[in-house]
């Protein structure tokens, strides 16, 4: 397993990156072209775990600058098990500080109409070495990017991608300005509206309604402590709350000891994504939802402004048939994969969208390593192997938690209160991507070679 203090392996190989200049220090021998169009966390993992494993990433990103935008996100134990081995946890310590603190006051989940808490779910006991962390997009991110660039990767913001390119030893990409950049594999990073997605399967794969929606805004408490129905969110810490309705749930946590808001509501809606799926959303829109709800939950909404709600509508994909190019039916030299979003997009009832592209960046850097630069193709392959069925799995979570919610038999319910508790689920939490890709990918690169 690679060190977990962020330092270089040793490793005899030389790597030339083509295009982005030399980095300082000594050569290796894959250039890995990590390429963002959101400069997600999949593909930052994905740059500081190739670093960690001796290879040479670089970050292309068509923004051009950094920006804390976002709300809420949400990483697994399975993630902060990936990011504690960044820098000897001190990542994780400048994450957690910024994340939402349950630890006394766990999940209140609520019954949409009358009010009534259902059962409080207890937070689980913490492990050091694999956090559970919740907090804002943006100042996560930031903490994140940093990391990677006090690491010396490269990242080009204000570069915006225009196409991929693969021959039979090299792969790039090319620039808005016609810049041709190359190196020896493509990692396609970029979200759910993916270039690299059309490129390897050969088509594009249009985005369909998931039939839901969700309004999202993040906040401060100013109003909320002013209000003394709404004060108790805010006075005493961190909070969670949900309230469980039909086929509606409306999710509201405070964060940073009460002095941040933020909610989440997820309904039905069949509206046309064709050109977009996120808009500025309307409180009156909200309202409507909440007609008949707990007075608590329209209290909440009224004291959010209406400039920081976004009205998000839920994207669906079926699961596509290959992540990399060149393998089963799809065209190409096999130098391009697919990476988080752009491989397989996550509903938000999931609470694992990001978690999953952290572990495929962590399995993809150490199978880069173990194959080395004449196998990228078995590289690449071996990680759509080891992902692909863990994924579209955990991918199913999103849809039984959220019907498990939306579709609430009360009367069991009563009988049962713990059967409408969030999902925790062992298999999900207690992996370790880079251990598992450790001890599988030689035998897996094997496999696929012979394939």
């Amino acid at each position: 397993m690679a060190e977990s203090n962020g330092a270089q392996p040793e490793v005899d190989m030389e790597v030339i990156i083509v295009g982005a200049g030399m980095l300082d220090g000594p050569l290796y021998q894959v250039t890995v072209l990590t390429l963002l169009a959101t400069l997600g966390f999949g593909g930052l993992t994905a740059a500081i775990e190739c670093k960690r494993q001796g290879l040479s990433p670089v970050i292309y990103e068509a923004f051009p600058e950094l920006k804390l935008l976002g709300d809420i996100i949400s990483f697994g134990p399975n993630a902060g098990r990936i990011i504690y081995r960044w820098s000897n946890g001190e990542i994780v310590k400048k994450m957690r500080a910024l994340c939402i603190d349950l630890s006394l006051y766990g999940f209140n989940i609520h019954k949409w109409d009358t009010g009534e808490i259902v059962v409080n779910q207890k937070t689980a006991s913490k492990d050091e070495t694999a956090p559970n962390m919740n907090g804002h997009r943006g100042e996560l991110h930031e903490i994140v990017f940093n990391y990677a660039k006090g690491l010396g990767i490269p990242i080009h913001l204000g570069h915006r991608v225009e196409k991929y390119w693969e021959a039979e030893d090299a792969a790039g990409i090319i620039l808005e300005d016609g810049t041709k950049v190359e190196g020896d594999v493509v990692v396609g990073s970029d979200g759910v509206r993916s270039i690299a997605r059309t490129l390897v399967l050969g088509y594009e794969d249009k985005p369909k309604s998931s039939g839901y929606a969700v309004w999202r805004a993040w906040f401060s408490n100013k109003d909320m402590i002013a209000d003394p129905e709404t004060r108790q969110f805010c006075e005493n810490g961190d909070t969670f709350n949900g309230w469980i309705g039909p086929d509606v749930h409306f999710l509201f946590s405070t964060l940073k000891n009460g002095s941040d808001c933020c909610w989440v509501l997820t309904h039905r809606d069949e509206a046309d994504i064709a050109e977009s799926w996120s808009f500025p959303g309307r409180l009156k829109d909200v309202y409507k939802v909440l007609e008949g709800w707990d007075s608590v939950c329209t209290k909440i909404v009224s004291k959010t402004p209406e400039s920081v709600l976004v009205d998000w509508k839920l994207v669906y994909r079926d699961p596509l048939p290959t992540w990399v190019s060149g393998y089963g039916d799809a065209p190409g030299r096999g130098r391009i994969c697919l990476l988080g979003d752009a491989a397989h997009p996550f509903l938000p009832t999931s609470a694992q969208g990001a978690t999953q592209a952290l572990e495929d960046g962590v399995t993809l850097a150490v199978l880069l390593k173990k194959a080395g630069k004449g196998n990228v193709k078995g590289a690449l392959r071996a990680y759509q192997e080891i992902r692909y069925e863990r994924v579209c799995k955990v991918q199913k979570t999103g849809e039984t938690t959220r019907d498990m919610w939306h579709k609430t038999d009360w009367e069991k319910v009563k009988e049962n209160p713990e059967s409408i508790q969030m999902p925790r689920e062992a298999w999900i939490f207690g992996f370790d991507a880079e251990k598992h890709a450790e001890e599988v990918g030689d035998e897996v690169i094997a496999k696929v070679a012979a394939s």
